[in-house]
Order: structure tokens, then C-alpha cells, then sequence
């Protein structure tokens, strides 16, 4: 009867407090994971009339590109999900706004009928203008949400000629809905508006920007691109909205987060953090857009009175296209953790991360949304490391180096005169 009276305090303690604590926090992994998807790419190819010079290896952009696709196709992993889509294919009009609306699927997206991909590509004719923004929006509606990351490959010899939508805003889009697109992007042409293009939109989404010179260039890295779909990300992190102060900060678990934080701006989060336990944090901001050189990000740990805790901070130069800081923090006295008598719960700790930045855009460049920001938590058993072996203080480090001294001395005065008696014998 006893037992079954302090059972019964014990749940309604525990009910009690969880009413008090108010909502649980963020949960980056709340269901259990489930079957991991294949991976899923689509290639984009621009078959406008530019795509007719005869400028690699002496055959046309077209032709290559052509050869390169069977190539792929034939290779392609048997998991992976392909899809095909082209842009200014069709259209042999001069109506821009016509033909600023070529864009469509050959193939769609699912385990790939070599046969039918390989024809579909065989029949396409370099014709009409280069809607670059609207194919990489219709890419993303092609490839549809999921827990695994998608990738899309564009590959281009010219800049958009149909903007707007400007293609760098689309991939900014495309971020901010805070899915795991990656676009990978193929230069066929040596000019730098295409180049600075492709780069804008390689570096929105986390992908990368390759100048193809040559057939078997362009071949190896279609195939490169579309292996290394199956290693990327097997989830998508957890979207969340940081705050503008630790009370209204959203509370999170141990997982991975990502947000959009604008320029020289701070985010709050809050985490809780029990006695004995340790907080690991990183946070990674992408330079999806031109900034101005000297800036740094800023991550730390406050208390929710505002007493700062631990920092991490990293800066950069412009050179780079992601920029990281982290931080480790526990209760640093080294008392054991109380053991909490029964019925008895032990409060966390709410500890407040502070994401800070210190970009600037360039001129011209957007504000909107922020810069994509992924923040991982961790919260771990404190595993305090344990006191390297001392010298002592005082006289006692005194006399360990005066003894020191002498027999470094001795030895020294040994060895000298050994070898000057060695040197005069010979």
C-alpha cells in the first residue's frame, strides 16, 4: 500500500511539472526515421540556338553534351532516379515571351529506361532562348519533397536571357524553403557573366560550378555529379525560426537545424541542459551571395540574464563559401551531479545560443531572405578531461628545475670533454 501511495505521488509529480514546463522542445528526429529514399537527380541541359558553335574538340556544344548524356545514362547506378529536363528546345519563333516559357521534362524522375532516355536526348536541336530561372524552378517541382537530399545538374554555355525570375534569385528560393536541393552547375562557354551566373546559383543552394573545356571533361563530371547523389544528406534538417531574444527563442533537442539569418543580425535558441550534462554546438552560414571581404560569425552561450558562458568565433576574408563556428560548455566546478531522491526532478538548465554575423552585402546585392544558416545541438554526459601530471608550485618547482639544471649541466660537461680528448687522439 505504502509503495503503491509514493508511486502514485510520483506520477503526479511528474505530471505537474511537464504542465509547468510548458511545450516540449523542437525535436529534430520526433518519428521514428524512415526507409532511406533512392537518390534522386535531374540533369537540366540548355539546347538554345547558341548551343550550335562548334567550339569544343571542334564539334558543336550540342553534340557533346549528347554523347556525354548516353555516357552517363549507360553508367547511371541502378538505385538512382533520373530525370531529364530541357530548356529552349522547342521554340522557333522570335516571340520572347513565347519562347521565355520553353522549358520542359523529356524524362521523368523514377529507376531510368536507359532506351528511351538515351532517345529522347538524340532527338533534341539547339532552337530558341535560354529561361534558365523558370527550368531550375520546374527542376525543383520535378524532383518533389522528400527526407533525402535532390540534385539538379544544369548545363549551360549562356547566361539567362529570359530574366525575370533571375535564376540567383530562384536558387535563393529554392534554399529558403529550407528543402535539401543542391544545384550543380556545367559551364560550356569560357565567358565571365556566365561564369559569375552559374556561380551565384552553385553557391545559393551548397552545390558546385565546373568550366567543361572538352568532352571527356564534361563526361567525368556529369558522372561525378550524379554518383555522388547517393552521399549527401540522408535527412533533411529540421526548419526553425530563431528569435529575436532568449525568452521567445524556440527550444531545441539534440539534432540538426536550419534557419535564415539577415546580414549583422543575432538568432536565438534556446537549449536545456541538465546537471552532469555537456552542450556541443556548431553553426555553419553559407555566402550565397557577394559579400563584403572581413567578416565573421559569432556563436555563444549566455544565461537567460544575459551572463555570458563560452564563444565561438571564426572569421573570413570572402575567399571561402561557408564559414563555421562552435562552441563546448558544462558545469565547469567539478562537483558531482546530486543524486535526485525519488519523486524528486532535477531542472534543467536553459542555456541561450546566440548566433551572431557580421556580413555586409555588396552593392546591389539582396537582403532577402538571410543567409542559410544550419545549426547542430548536441548535449552529452560531461566528460571533464583529467589533470595532466603537475610540477608542483612554489619551492618545490624551485628545486625540480635547479636539479634539472644541474644534471643537464653535468652531462653536457661530460659529453664536451669526451669528445675534445676523442678529437686531439685522432
Amino acid at each position: 500500500m505504502i509503495n503503491k501511495r509514493r508511486s502514485t505521488a510520483v506520477l503526479l509529480g511528474l505530471l505537474v511539472a511537464t504542465a509547468l514546463a510548458g511545450p516540449p522542445p523542437a525535436s529534430a528526429d520526433e518519428t521514428t526515421e524512415p526507409a532511406a529514399e533512392p537518390p534522386k537527380v535531374e540533369l537540366v541541359l540548355d539546347v538554345s540556338g547558341s548551343m550550335r558553335a562548334r567550339d569544343i574538340d571542334g564539334r558543336s556544344r550540342i553534340s557533346v553534351a549528347q554523347q556525354a548524356f548516353n555516357e552517363v545514362v549507360d553508367a547511371l547506378p541502378e538505385e538512382t532516379q533520373l530525370g531529364i529536363r530541357v530548356l529552349g528546345a522547342t521554340y522557333r519563333g522570335k516571340d520572347k515571351k513565347q519562347g521565355c516559357l520553353d522549358t520542359q521534362q523529356i524524362v521523368p524522375v523514377g529507376p531510368v529506361d536507359r532506351t528511351q532516355a538515351k532517345a529522347a536526348v538524340a532527338t533534341l536541336r539547339p532552337t530558341g532562348f535560354t529561361p534558365v530561372g523558370l527550368a531550375l524552378r520546374s527542376a525543383a517541382q520535378d524532383l518533389g519533397t522528400g527526407t533525402t537530399a535532390r540534385r539538379i545538374v544544369l548545363i549551360t554555355d549562356g547566361e539567362d536571357t529570359c530574366a525575370p525570375p533571375d535564376p540567383c534569385d530562384v536558387a535563393r528560393e529554392l534554399a529558403a524553403q529550407g528543402t535539401r536541393l543542391v544545384v550543380d552547375t556545367l559551364g560550356l562557354a569560357p565567358d565571365a557573366k556566365v561564369r559569375r551566373q552559374l556561380l551565384c546559383i552553385a553557391g545559393a543552394t551548397g552545390g558546385t560550378y565546373t568550366a567543361a573545356e572538352s568532352a571527356e571533361e564534361l563526361t567525368g563530371r556529369i558522372k561525378q555529379l550524379v554518383d555522388r547523389a547517393k552521399d549527401t544528406y540522408t535527412a533533411t534538417p529540421t526548419v526553425v525560426d530563431g528569435a529575436a531574444g532568449c525568452v521567445d527563442a524556440p527550444l531545441l533537442s539534440p539534432g540538426v537545424y536550419t534557419d535564415r539569418e539577415e546580414f549583422s543580425t543575432h538568432r536565438w535558441y534556446r537549449v536545456p541542459v541538465r546537471p552532469g550534462q555537456e552542450l556541443r554546438a556548431s553553426v555553419s552560414i553559407a555566402l550565397d551571395r557577394p559579400v563584403r571581404p572581413d567578416h565573421g560569425v559569432l556563436l555563444r552561450a549566455t544565461t537567460g540574464d544575459g551572463r555570458e558562458l563560452v564563444r565561438g568565433v571564426d572569421a573570413g576574408s570572402g575567399r571561402t563559401d561557408v564559414i563555421s563556428a562552435g562552441l563546448r560548455w558544462s558545469d565547469t566546478d567539478g562537483r558531482p551531479s546530486p543524486e535526485p531522491s525519488e519523486g524528486t526532478l532535477v531542472e534543467p538548465d536553459v542555456v541561450c545560443l546566440v548566433v551572431s554575423n557580421s556580413f555586409a552585402p555588396r552593392s546591389g546585392t539582396e537582403a532577402k531572405p538571410g543567409m542559410p544558416v544550419e545549426l547542430t545541438v548536441g548535449v552529452v554526459d560531461a566528460s571533464p578531461a583529467p589533470a595532466g601530471p603537475g610540477l608542483g608550485r612554489g619551492w618545490l618547482l624551485l628545486a625540480v628545475l635547479t636539479v634539472a639544471g644541474l644534471l643537464t649541466g653535468l652531462v653536457a660537461g661530460l659529453l664536451t670533454r669526451w669528445w675534445v680528448a676523442t678529437w686531439r687522439e685522432n
